[in-house]
């Protein structure tokens, strides 16, 4: 009787601990739709930052945030595989920001993805001056053009992370196993899951073509039996094929690691714009199933491209749940009005760019805005947050955010 007792108390205790280890069940598992909040790793320095800006997301009427942890391979958590970001000197600041925001999220009731930037390596105008760092550590991991030089920095774009290269899939692969392994997110948000390769990242006129060293050259004719220069949309569509095949390492390391964390991709809103000119082949991730939720990155102001961009994503999706973006300004607040309640009833729901667009940031810091703007972020903020907890079903005044 008393190993009984026993047996049974441990098994309470193990099932008390699992269920503290476990995510909050998420929206995107079905029960309504996201209302989702991007948060930055600018807008947080300390443990006080993190905690106002779960407060004002639920004060919001949100259930959802996408909390950046990974910019440009540093983390804003107790990473295993990159150090701390340089935003804490690449040190431990004294805190986790990633439990601690998970902690206030799921104690309100909201569910928190960790948003990582995936295959940028860097941001800056000179390298980060921590040696662990990957830019650093696996110069052979970057960007090379045609005559062998290394992918230039620039103050406005990140560098980038070759992701042709089985080893450094495997690399991103190893980042989100540790990160899913030792933090119950409710999800992985995958950002920059394409070519950064837009201007400055490959300059207009430079005739400057990425990945080209030798070694992806040689497995791009191991695996075509072509020439990149002769047959320009083989070589497209096998960088396209590198790209989803991260997304698939991805995808089945959460299934052995945590199956209940969602996967989700932020992603161009014109498909054929994404794949042809970045490489993001989300309609094939939609048909293999490999993401859970697609977040188009639909930031068009006027109503009406935004409505003719998002009715797109019905046929590209299929199956999976797409989560309509929307960039917070730009336009009144009635055409706001109209997008969310648009994404509310016809999609996933919406997610909104951005929590420093509307409240008080850390970020402005670093990008101090003038006084015209910070009146107008302040207007923004009083008219949209009633709207943004109208859609979310609260009553009564909102509590004064930062």
């Amino acid at each position: 009787m008393i190993r009984s007792l026993s047996f049974v108390a441990a098994l309470l205790v193990s099932l008390v601990l699992t269920a503290c280890r476990t995510p909050l069940r998420s929206p995107l598992e079905g029960h309504g739709p996201v209302r989702a909040m991007w948060v930055t790793r600018f807008d947080y320095r300390t443990k006080d930052d993190v905690l106002r800006i779960v407060e004002d997301c639920a004060n919001a009427g949100t259930n959802t945030i996408l909390f950046q942890v990974r910019g440009n391979a540093t983390a804003s958590y107790k990473s295993n595989v990159e150090p701390w970001g340089e935003q804490f000197g690449f040190k431990d600041p004294g805190f986790d920001p990633l439990a601690v925001a998970l902690e206030a999220a799921h104690a309100r009731g909201i569910a928190l993805h960790a948003w990582i930037n995936v295959i940028p390596a860097w941001w800056g105008t000179t390298p980060p001056s921590d040696p662990r760092q990957v830019w650093n550590a696996k110069p052979e991991w970057s960007w090379y053009d045609q005559k062998g030089g290394r992918q230039k920095f620039s103050e406005k774009f990140y560098v980038s992370l070759n992701p042709c290269l089985p080893e450094v899939r495997a690399y991103l692969t190893e980042v989100v196993r540790d990160l899913a392994m030792h933090y119950a997110v409710d999800g992985i948000h995958m950002d920059y899951i394409r070519f950064p390769n837009e201007p400055p990242a490959t300059p207009k006129g430079s005739g400057a073509d990425y990945p080209r060293d030798k070694r992806t050259v040689a497995l791009f004719r191991a695996a075509t039996g072509k020439d990149p220069d002769k047959d320009k949309a083989a070589w497209t569509t096998w960088r396209a094929e590198q790209v989803t095949q991260v997304v698939r390492d991805v995808r089945a390391v959460l299934k052995r690691t945590r199956q209940r964390c969602a996967l989700s991709a932020a992603v161009g809103v014109i498909p054929e714009k994404a794949l042809n000119e970045h490489f993001q082949d989300v309609r094939t991730w939609c048909a293999e199933g490999l993401v859970d939720v697609v977040y188009p990155m639909n930031y068009a102001n006027d109503v009406a491209t935004w409505q003719e961009r998002a009715q797109v994503w019905t046929k590209v999706a299929g199956d999976v749940r797409v989560v309509m973006g929307i960039r917070a300004g730009g336009r009144d607040l009635a055409a706001h009005r109209t997008m969310m309640t648009s994404a509310q009833r016809n999609h996933g729901g919406w997610s909104l760019f951005a929590y420093a667009l509307i409240f008080e940031s850390r970020s402005d810091e670093l990008d101090p805005p003038t006084e015209e703007v910070k009146f107008e972020r302040s207007q923004l903020r009083k008219g949209l947050v009633p709207i943004l907890r109208e859609l979310a079903g609260k009553t009564g005044a909102a509590k004064s955010g930062g």
